[in-house]
């Protein structure tokens, strides 16, 4: 089975919070009575030093002493003389009195030399203690563990020779000891389990604080795994868990804007290669058109000079006919070359408009009667409406050759009320120019296309009109050039092309 992080670190930490519960508790169980006996020991022998520098052989001296010693440590004190009387006892306030209490003979009484005084054999005393381990210090103390059969207790006797040859006795039981020992054991194990319950809930809320932040940064690199970078951590912490987060954060943030400037030029590059397959199409389609428009008259050039080499035409009527279709196939091919090329000039990227401020009504008046003769011949009445002194900023050759355009498309398509109308309106910071004519509209369809190269609404009218569909295209071209809008419109009675001019008020 699967566990989770968050699982496995409360079980640990509770494994060892339990751990050291049971060790402590065991060390206590096991330990703490040898280290009471050792503390006592230690505490008997401090004492016995204490008063051997307080006594000076007298022990009503030092009584006070004695007995405060006594209560503190809980024992029975006893000074026997070298004589075996007693001249000091706790067990009963006996001072200077033979040694007729019930209190255990001596470890020692003299040596070899010096054997101790006989005891009265008519005094009743207890039954002997049992010795249950001695142990030497040095040579002025000794220690004993003894047994009362009497009492069943057991004692720590400590017998020091003092300065003055005397010899002190201290006697504390040893139940008092073994029950503190119990009972610290008992506390420790209620203790240790109260707290292993408190330690297992401190570990339920550390293991689920301490794995909540990575459980959050799991989550974000999951989502980044998704690329989603629109999450970030919020851990708000200076340890390495914060540090971690910061970094992700940050990578984060850096992989979203690259993958964002990496879709972008996707983008770019599909929309380039999509406008590279458009440009080629419209290559194919251009050497298309071309070759279609080149056709016709190269067929008529070829045609009719043979006839004027085979001696076709007998008179000079003929052979001045055969001469005008040639010239005048001849002057569309050339004016079909030289919108190809000024159209190749003006898209190549290359080409640099000449601009200047200019007088724009001037340039309509002029374009006005440069077309009242044609527009005559053909019976088509012109209306301009144009103010005075429109102050414009472009190229003015270019601008003429647009309104020359447009005025050219728009008398090929005249009919029915036959009028053409020139006008001009200050929008504030363009100056917009119409031309419009009476006719058939545009189909909508073709309101878009008309500005392609070689486009022509009416393909059947195109030999008639002399037109190869480059006009509009250079319109829009020069247009562009200029960052101008440009744009057509149907309306009752005809069509209106329009385009905008830079105002030169608003520069």
């Amino acid at each position: 089975m699967k566990l989770s992080l968050r699982t496995r670190l409360f079980l640990s930490l509770t494994a060892l919070l339990l751990f050291f519960t049971l060790l402590s508790w065991g060390l206590t169980s096991t330990g703490l009575e040898d280290y009471y006996y050792w503390q006592k020991k230690a505490v008997l022998i401090q004492n016995c030093r204490q008063i051997d520098e307080l006594y000076a052989g007298n022990p009503e001296d030092i009584s006070l002493d004695l007995e405060r010693i006594g209560n503190t440590l809980g024992a029975g004190i006893v000074i026997i003389a070298q004589d075996n009387s007693v001249k000091y006892s706790s067990f009963g306030r006996i001072i200077n009195a033979k040694f007729q209490e019930p209190f255990p003979p001596p470890l020692r009484h003299g040596n070899e030399n010096n054997p101790p005084a006989p005891r009265d054999n008519n005094l009743r005393r207890p039954p002997a203690p049992v010795v249950k381990s001695k142990e030497t210090i040095d040579s002025r103390t000794k220690l004993e563990i003894q047994h009362s059969p009497e009492l069943n207790l057991d004692s720590v006797v400590l017998e020091y020779q003092l300065r003055n040859g005397d010899l002190l006795l201290l006697r504390q039981p040893l139940a008092p000891v073994w029950e503190s020992a119990g009972i610290a054991a008992q506390f420790i194990a209620w203790t240790g389990l109260l707290s292993i319950l408190l330690g297992s809930l401190w570990a339920y809320f550390f293991a689920r604080k301490f794995t909540s932040p990575i459980l959050e940064l799991k989550q974000i690199a999951q989502n980044m795994s998704q690329l989603d970078f629109s999450k970030t951590c919020t851990i708000n912490r200076t340890d390495e868990i914060g540090e971690l987060g910061n970094s992700i954060n940050h990578l984060s943030a850096q992989l979203g804007t690259a993958i964002a400037e990496l879709h972008q030029k996707n983008q770019q590059l599909m929309a380039d290669v999509e406008k590279e397959r458009k440009l080629d199409k419209m290559r194919q389609d251009f050497v298309s058109s071309v070759s279609h428009e080149l056709k016709t008259p190269l067929s008529l050039l070829l045609g009719y000079a043979e006839g004027l080499k085979e001696n076709i035409a007998v008179n000079e009527e003929d052979r001045n006919f055969y001469c005008s279709v040639i010239i005048d196939e001849a002057e569309k091919m050339d004016r079909l070359v030289k919108d190809l090329l000024n159209l190749s000039q003006i898209e190549s990227g290359f080409f640099k408009l000449n601009q200047s401020n200019f007088d724009l009504s001037a340039l309509l008046g002029d374009i006005a009667l440069k077309y009242q003769s044609l527009l005559t011949e053909k019976q088509i009445t012109l209306i301009a409406d144009i103010p005075e002194q429109l102050q414009v900023f472009g190229d003015p050759l270019r601008i003429e050759q647009i309104l020359c355009n447009l005025v050219n498309n728009a008398l090929d398509h005249t009919e029915g009320a036959r009028r053409l109308q020139i006008n001009a309106e200050d929008t504030g910071s363009h100056i917009r120019v119409s031309v419009s004519n009476t006719g058939q509209p545009i189909p909508s369809e073709s309101l878009d296309k008309i500005w392609l190269s070689f486009y022509k609404v009416d393909k059947s009218r195109s030999r008639e009109h002399g037109g190869y569909g480059l006009g509009l295209s250079i319109v829009r071209a020069i247009q562009e050039l200029h960052g101008n809008a440009y744009g057509v419109a149907n309306h009752d009675q005809g069509v209106s092309f329009w385009f905008d001019v830079t105002n030169a008020k608003s520069g």
